[in-house]
């Protein structure tokens, strides 16, 4: 709050962010300083006259929420270490409407998963476990009107390393191995459970291991088997249950936490980024969804600047 109290020193650490080195226009590849066109706060290119907003591309574009509340937003989700529920950050922020904190937390969500990600590597333990509140019938793989949601969790040592989480419709050895491949670096050695479905995958080490009991099973895949018990009782206290729908946003969130868990601000850095692909969902989309239907450059005060002249 003390760094940015108010949007103008948000919008200033938005196009240091941007253009660390000084502006390159992202149409032309012209660089030095552009114009700035302060009716629409954007920049426009000397040399093609492209215009550019410093959000464009990000969570924050185009959004009528100030600045100040989406850094407070970030922060709040980076670095709490239980998270913040939808109706908390509604609370934190004193937004009129739970809807605008739900989508607010969605675009951040949407944030959290970079296409272009490093894959899982070495030894990797790999388990698979359903999510949902409790119900009659039948437990474990014949569970019914549960969320079957399956991890991957590198081993680093004693400790674990970088976490995958996805929902997956079934066990079939298409989905499972489709998961490996995704998200776990050829050539690695990956542990699982006495499941058929994790056999005769290529390029890969598997070494299947018989459970037995509730007990042994956490010593094989202690790792894994400890992301799951975290991540329930996550859903349960943080949000108390998560509708399927929108479990893979929770789960990447979980993800990215956990991934991130000893260097907190980096993940505010990584939050307000400024990759194109992480564009964030509208409420309408979501909503339609849920019916059922992701200085050196610079003039001191570069937006005040009016340069003159033609392209230069």
């Amino acid at each position: 709050m003390r760094r940015f109290p108010a949007d103008e020193a948000c919008f200033d650490y938005l196009v240091e962010s941007r253009w660390p080195d000084g502006f390159v226009c992202p149409e032309c590849g012209w660089q030095g300083v552009p114009y700035w066109i302060a009716t629409r706060r954007l920049f426009e290119c000397r040399n093609c006259r492209y215009q550019v907003s410093p959000t464009a591309g990000t969570v924050l574009h185009r959004t009528r929420i100030p600045l100040h509340k989406w850094f407070w937003a970030a922060y709040l989700v980076a670095t709490l270490t239980p998270g913040i529920s939808g109706t908390q950050l509604q609370r934190q922020l004193g937004l009129k409407r739970n809807e605008t904190a739900f989508m607010m937390l969605h675009r951040l969500r949407a944030a959290m998963v970079r296409q272009d990600r490093e894959k899982l590597r070495g030894v990797v333990e790999v388990d698979e476990a359903y999510i949902g509140g409790k119900k009659k019938g039948k437990a474990g793989r014949g569970a019914a009107g549960k969320t079957l949601v399956i991890a991957a969790v590198e081993r680093s040592g004693k400790y674990a390393g970088r976490v995958r989480l996805k929902v997956i419709p079934t066990f079939s050895r298409a989905e499972l191995h489709k998961f490996i491949r995704d998200n776990v670096e050829p050539g690695s050695t990956f542990i699982t459970d006495g499941l058929k479905g994790y056999t005769k995958l290529e390029g890969y080490t598997h070494l299947p291991e018989i459970e037995g009991t509730p007990e042994r099973a956490a010593k094989i895949l202690p790792h894994v088997h400890r992301v799951f018990s975290n991540l329930k009782s996550w859903l349960i206290g943080t949000h108390h249950g998560v509708s399927p729908q929108h479990l893979q946003a929770y789960l990447n969130e979980f993800a990215f936490r956990f991934n991130r868990r000893n260097t907190p601000m980096a993940a505010f850095q990584t939050l307000l980024g400024l990759t194109p692909e992480r564009l964030g969902p509208t409420y309408k989309g979501l909503i339609s969804v849920a019916k059922g239907h992701s200085d050196a450059w610079r003039h001191p005060n570069p937006r005040r600047a009016r340069p003159s002249g033609g392209p230069g």
